[in-house]
C-alpha cells in the first residue's frame, strides 16, 4: 500500500498495521510505524527522518497536525523519537515534537507538546496548551494553559471519554475505508 503520500527516507518507508486509514492529503515520510485501526486525517505531516515515529493502535491524528522528532547528537545520543500510545486522540492542528504520550490521552486542538515531554496515561490536555520541553504530565489529570499547568483530577465521565473518543474514530475511519473500496 505505497501511495504517493508515503515517502521513503534513506530507504525506510512507513509501516502500517491492519485496517489503518491515511487520508490522501496526509504525508508520511521515513521511519514511521502505525498500529492497527489507527487513522491519519487530512493534511497531517509526519516526518520520521532524523528519528523514529511510533503510533499505537486505535489512535487518531486529526487534520493539520504536525508530527516530528529530534535528531541524535553528542549531547542527546538517542535524540527524541515521537512515541504515541494506544487509544490517543490528537485534535486538529496540533504539534507533537520528540515527545512520548502514553495511552488514553486527548490532546486538544492546537496544543503543542515539545521535545522530551512525557504524558502519562489517562490525561486530557486542553486546546491551545503548550507542554514545555522535558515536562511530565501525571496520569489522571486535566492540564491547560501556556505553559501547561495541572488543573484538576479528571471526572469519571472525562476518563471514560478518553477511550470512547478513540472508539468513535475507529468507527469513522472504518466508514472512510469502506467508501474507498
Amino acid at each position: 500500500m505505497h501511495k504517493n503520500y508515503f515517502r521513503s527516507y534513506r530507504g525506510i518507508t512507513p509501516i502500517l498495521g491492519n485496517a489503518v486509514y491515511v487520508d490522501e492529503t496526509a504525508v508520511l515520510v521515513g521511519d514511521i510505524t502505525l498500529g492497527d485501526d489507527t487513522s491519519i486525517w487530512p493534511l497531517v505531516a509526519a516526518r520520521g527522518d532524523v528519528n523514529k515515529i511510533t503510533i499505537g493502535a486505535r489512535t487518531n491524528i486529526q487534520d493539520g497536525t504536525v508530527l516530528h522528532v529530534t535528531r541524535k547528537s553528542a549531547g542527546n545520543p538517542n535524540g527524541n523519537p515521537l512515541v504515541i500510545g494506544d487509544d490517543v486522540t490528537v485534535g486538529h492542528k496540533c504539534m507533537l515534537h520528540g515527545c512520548a504520550l502514553g495511552d488514553r490521552i486527548l490532546v486538544g486542538m492546537g496544543a503543542i507538546i515539545m521535545d522530551g515531554a512525557i504524558v502519562e496515561d489517562d490525561v486530557f490536555i486542553g486546546a491551545g496548551s503548550l507542554v514545555p520541553p522535558n515536562k511530565t504530565l501525571k496520569s489522571g489529570y486535566l492540564y491547560v494553559g501556556n505553559p501547561v499547568k495541572q488543573s484538576r483530577e479528571l471526572k469519571e465521565s472525562e476518563a471514560n471519554f478518553l477511550k470512547q473518543s478513540a472508539i468513535n474514530y475507529v468507527e469513522l475511519k472504518a466508514e472512510y475505508l469502506a467508501d474507498s473500496n
